[in-house]
């Protein structure tokens, strides 16, 4: 994975003795110069994938905290909390202020924020999007602080079994 996450481009050469050896497979094109193979993202959708990710972080961690925290940042972000349970999500609305709660739905995915409203008291709800309607323009730095913040309620709740992420590798409750 720290392979991955680290690697940034092939070499041209090698991309092109690689193309050669396709050529003679295949019709290939030889005008390919370079390839974004790897990188943090691609590490972050494959731990998303594997159901024993916390060990693969808690690895990667102890030779690269910061490594280890952009993938953090990467496998979960602010609009996957749509995969959350309703339970998860008037769990989370518990711990995050409505400061907090009103800049991050600036930035975020309407359906998600209709899951948001759903999960609110229906009057908390009607004065939350009154709020979001009336507010004045936010830095988008500051959108994206306030869901990183969210999101690090919503990883300690995960951690303390309180909520269950959703894409990450969880097991499903029956």
């Amino acid at each position: 994975m720290q392979r991955i996450a680290t690697m940034e481009g092939i070499q041209p050469s090698a991309l092109q003795e690689l193309d050669q050896i396709l050529e003679k497979q295949f019709a290939g094109a030889s005008n390919i110069k370079s390839s974004s193979l790897g990188g943090v993202r691609t590490a972050a959708n494959i731990l998303n994938l594997v159901n024993s990710s916390e060990e693969v972080m808690e690895k990667i961690s102890g030779e690269d905290e910061d490594l280890a925290q952009k993938l953090q940042d990467m496998m979960f972000v602010f609009d996957n909390l749509i995969d959350v349970d309703d339970r998860g999500i008037q769990t989370l609305l518990r711990e995050v202020s409505s400061e907090q709660l009103l800049v991050a739905l600036r930035g975020a995915d309407a359906q998600l924020s209709e899951k948001i409203f759903k999960n609110m008291s229906k009057r908390a709800a009607e004065m939350l999007k009154d709020d979001l309607e009336a507010a004045a323009p936010v830095r988008l730095s500051e959108v994206e602080g306030a869901q990183k913040e969210i999101l690090t309620i919503a990883r300690r709740l995960a951690d303390a079994g309180e909520i269950m992420l959703g894409g990450a590798g969880g097991e499903e409750f029956v």
